[in-house]
């Protein structure tokens, strides 16, 4: 099959590689769209120590089935052709966090693009108990969007928000844009976001911001006292990972605040400890989902309390080295690309 490499820093290129075999409880998913994570960005210019190369990145996808395991085809739950979606965290099922539902801290996961092979090919072997049918209302463009959508449920599980509460959201990408909209399931209607790109704030402002700062023209932490009366946020969620970014989160809360990090750029950042001390702010990460955010995601995808449907851009997967140096440059009016293996759909 035809598939896209990581082979070193700014190194990705289409080369023929063998189709995955299906093991007895695998599925084998024809691959109709993979999307670009910006966690695989990092690992694209080589700063992200779980993708070495040579490896098939993309973990964001949908498809069909193309063949399955004997255990998988005997359970009667799939058919060959059946349009799909995957879990791509990989995870044993048996230990105490996946017992209780934190599958997403299992000492054992694997995820595919980093330990195990990815989407962004013709065909992705997954284990079937990760394997999600897609409803029949939904489009495979939509369903592509599940794992980032499940990343963003369980920022906004994790930040609590109550109706009342302000939110500052820092960086307007595609976890940005979900995690403001999973926000507003819980009733918050005042919500702020931050980007460089005026291009995404404005699509942020479609989707229920309240209000929208670009730093290239105002100071962030000033603006923010601004909107909020002199008080600062009572959760500031931080989509961009980066020592600024993250810095800035913890000096927007009020007393008592809450600051939700899940932007993973920068491996490490000094943080004002003493200030987040003094006012008992609180710090959490954020990594990825559970098995619950997962089922919740593609609900809330079918139901349409979730979309991104802005900025998205499908292109062949023979451009997908073009695509990651377009993102990572100026990425204008996109929100997310999809790759096609094959082409068109």
């Amino acid at each position: 099959m035809q598939a896209l490499i990581y082979e070193g820093p700014k190194e990705m290129n289409i080369r023929e590689v063998e189709t995955p075999v299906a093991g007895e409880d695998d599925i084998v998913i024809k691959v109709a769209f993979t999307g670009i994570c910006g966690s695989e960005l990092s690992g694209y210019l080589g700063k992200n120590s779980l993708r070495k190369p040579p490896m098939i990145f993309g973990h964001e996808f949908s498809g069909t089935i193309a063949s399955m395991g004997s255990k998988a085809e005997a359970s009667g739950a799939w058919q060959i052709g059946q349009r799909v979606t995957a879990n791509p965290l990989v995870t044993c099922g048996q230990c105490e966090r996946c017992a209780s539902g934190k599958q997403q801290l299992c000492v054992s996961r694997k995820l595919l693009s980093a330990a195990l092979p990815g989407s962004n090919a013709e065909y992705v072997k997954v284990p079937a108990s990760f394997v999600y049918a897609v409803p029949d209302s939904m489009t495979l463009q939509t369903a592509a969007l599940t794992e980032p959508t499940a990343c963003a449920v369980r920022v906004a599980e994790l930040a609590a928000a109550k109706p009342n509460d302000k939110v500052l959201i820092i960086g307007m990408g595609p976890i940005g844009l979900l995690s403001l909209q999973a926000v507003l399931q819980y009733g918050v209607r005042d919500v702020i976001v931050v980007d460089m790109n005026e291009d995404r704030l404005a699509i942020a402002r479609r989707l229920g911001a309240a209000h929208a700062i670009c730093p290239a023209g105002v100071d962030t932490l000033e603006e923010v006292k601004r909107l909020t009366g002199g008080s600062g946020v009572n959760i500031a969620i931080d989509a961009v990972g980066g020592s600024l970014t993250r810095k800035q989160c913890v000096l927007a809360c009020t007393a008592g605040g809450r600051v939700v990090f899940t932007g993973l750029h920068e491996e490490e950042s000094p943080l004002p400890i003493n200030i987040a001390i003094r006012s008992e702010v609180t710090m959490v990460g954020s990594f990825a989902y559970s098995a619950v955010n997962f089922v919740t995601a593609l609900q809330w995808l079918e139901q349409g309390r979730i979309r991104l449907d802005e900025g998205v851009v499908e292109a062949p997967l023979s451009e997908g080295a073009k695509w990651f140096e377009t993102l990572l440059g100026s990425a204008g009016n996109v929100s997310k690309v999809l790759l096609i293996p094959g082409g068109e759909q």
